[in-house]
């Protein structure tokens, strides 16, 4: 089965085992509209079989990968209860985005702001081009708040010191200290580069063990306690128990490149 977004505003394309999932508003600098935002929970009702082996997220044109939610819509916000609705239902689709069972990459140039930032923090890898452009800038801009679970996403990948630090000054960090930062892992050669660089990661990714690197999203995920023993067991049978390892082994004693099959 083929992913088909609900909204024209998300393109989707799938090769070779790899997805690319584009945000395609780039007049409007890609910024994110609440169908937008459910097209992109609607991945969490596939089965992993109908999902491809890596997913790649990215935006359209060469401005940004995604500058925010589109303020419009939050005119029609008119009281408590359609503020808390959104923010959970934010933290549940980011959420499903990020214990998604497959490797999440986030191909970035441009600006990644607001919701962008927020989208980009719950995938597993995010490679830049020199142009992209991380920040919060809420302080300056609209006044509102991240939900609880935004700020401890975030805070995961660049520290708590450095969120307040950039969050407090409304700052946007330049795709170079955003490295330093552990908001990027790599930044591709030049702008042109970016979706080489991130096709030849992805296609890598891909051509691995699907339940090697489930099981490291799920023990990393910040969900499970060490001294779980039960979690654990799990986590170590679902791999030494399947089709896989056999055929791992098997492959390793014989020399040859093993054939995964994710079960």
């Amino acid at each position: 089965m083929t992913f088909r977004p609900s909204t024209e505003d998300l393109t989707y394309q799938e090769s070779d085992g790899v997805g690319w999932l584009t945000l395609n508003r780039p007049a409007a600098r890609n910024a994110l509209t609440f169908a937008m935002y459910e097209g992109i929970g609607e991945l969490s009702s596939l089965d992993v079989e109908e999902l491809p082996r890596v997913l790649v997220i990215t935006g359209a044109g060469d401005k940004a990968f995604a500058a925010g939610t589109d303020i419009s819509q939050f005119t029609n916000f008119q009281g408590e209860a359609d503020v808390l609705a959104y923010e959970s239902r934010m933290s549940e689709i980011l959420g499903s985005l990020e214990t998604c069972p497959i490797p999440t990459i986030a191909a970035i140039r441009g600006a990644c702001t607001g919701g962008g930032a927020a989208i980009a923090a719950a995938c597993d890898l995010r490679i830049g081009s020199p142009s992209a452009l991380f920040g919060i800038p809420i302080a300056r801009t609209l006044g509102n708040c991240l939900s609880v679970d935004n700020y401890q996403r975030l805070a995961r990948i660049i520290g708590p010191s450095h969120l307040k630090e950039v969050i407090f000054q409304a700052r946007l960090v330049d795709a170079e200290e955003s490295k330093i930062m552990g908001w990027l892992h790599q930044i591709a050669e030049s702008e042109e580069a970016l979706f080489d660089r991130v096709s030849a990661i992805a296609s890598l990714v891909a051509s691995y063990a699907p339940l090697t690197l489930r099981a490291t999203k799920i023990a990393l995920s910040g969900h499970l306690e060490a001294g779980d023993r039960k979690a654990n067991d799990e986590l170590v049978l679902s791999c030494y128990l399947s089709s896989d390892f056999r055929e791992g082994v098997d492959a390793f004693l014989s020399k040859r490149s093993p054939n995964w099959t994710g079960s």
